[in-house]
């Protein structure tokens, strides 16, 4: 056990913990705002028609969360029960969204192992596809995911190159392709490549805002005007259709303008941080595997000492961070961690182990 020397505290346990800055609480607050169930709201419609530019597509909206984000997209896409989609076996949708495309929409995931660098093999994915003329013993697919940046796979970042493959391989056999792009400016930062580009072979993207660039709530879909139609029927049907929601989206345009260009820095403490604790003889970190702002520490596999322990230990000293496994810990980073906040955790970590 670390014995307690501080009072700072330290959470690193996701990009979902920033708490909303004095500017985005300023804009919130002098929001200019109206119904946006009847299609009126002045912040959301900004919001939603800056988000379509960024992302190349003709239409946008907001949503409570990536979870429903990914939901309507996916049951859009899968338009009949039974319908199929393929999916990585360790993606986000797959996990830890409530198998609500299954419960809700009668939708069967097939999955396709993710490899070390968040892909699925293309021809893997190919494999996976069941068309209308094949066995009647089989769903028919109808749509591929993907996820960009790679969450379970530490962060890491879809070259663009790759999603244009899988959407060639999707027209191919005319199924539609979604991206859960939770993280999709943290890629876009780190590849050097605009967000329009990487999402151009989607048909639909999802993009959170309370992750990497810190609003502190809200998702936006983005797709084609029909697309979004559909979705706004359905967001509706789920729950989401909310009233003045431009107090929200004013938090979020904050974000966008204030955040987005922090994401660089975010990516550097990451990776400072990752090879500090690489250091440290009795832990392991895949440093190259640190792309963007998630790092994965394995630490011995002493049956007495695990990952929930470490948790519960670091928490004792300010340190906030998650179990992964059973002998491997989760560190996110985000804009509210600064340089001493890195060093320190450093120094936990080395009392530790």
């Amino acid at each position: 056990m670390v014995t307690p020397t501080s009072v700072r505290t330290v959470d690193l346990r996701s990009d979902t913990v920033t708490k909303p800055t004095e500017s985005m609480r300023s804009a919130m607050a002098i929001a200019e705002v109206d119904d946006d169930v009847l299609g009126n709201d002045p912040t959301a419609m900004r919001l939603e028609k800056e988000m379509a530019e960024i992302a190349g597509k003709e239409a946008a909206m907001f949503v409570p969360s990536g979870t429903m984000a990914n939901l309507i997209s996916v049951l859009i896409h899968c338009d009949e029960r039974g319908s199929e989609v393929i999916l990585g076996d360790d993606s986000h949708i797959h996990i830890y969204e409530n198998g609500g495309v299954s419960s809700l929409g009668g939708v069967h995931p097939r999955t396709v192992k993710n490899e070390e660098d968040g892909t699925m093999k293309i021809g893997s994915i190919e494999a996976a596809v069941r068309g209308p003329k094949g066995d009647l013993h089989h769903p028919v697919t109808k749509l591929i995911c993907l996820e960009n940046t790679q969450a379970n796979r530490g962060g890491r970042c879809l070259p663009v190159e790759y999603i244009d493959k899988v959407g060639e391989l999707a027209k191919k056999h005319g199924l539609k392709l979604h991206i859960d792009g939770a993280r999709i400016f943290n890629a876009s930062v780190a590849l050097g490549v605009p967000v329009k580009r990487i999402v151009q072979a989607a048909d639909s993207v999802s993009i959170c805002l309370s992750k990497g660039i810190g609003a502190p709530v809200g998702s936006v879909i983005v797709g084609s005007k029909k697309f979004i139609t559909k979705a706004r029927w359905l967001r509706k049907t789920l729950g989401g259709g909310m009233r003045q929601i431009g107090v929200l989206c004013a938090a979020a345009l904050v974000a966008l303008n204030e955040n987005v260009p922090k994401l660089g820095d975010d990516h550097k403490k990451a990776k400072i941080l990752a090879e500090g604790l690489n250091r440290i003889e009795r832990l392991r970190v895949n440093v190259a595997a640190v792309e963007t702002n998630i790092i994965y520490v394995d630490i011995p596999e002493d049956p007495k000492f695990g990952a929930e322990d470490a948790c519960k230990s670091l928490e004792d000293v300010g340190v906030l961070v998650l179990p992964q496994a059973t002998f491997r810990i989760r560190i996110v980073l985000h804009h509210q961690i600064s340089d001493v906040d890195v060093e320190y955790v450093l120094s936990c970590f080395e009392k530790m182990f």
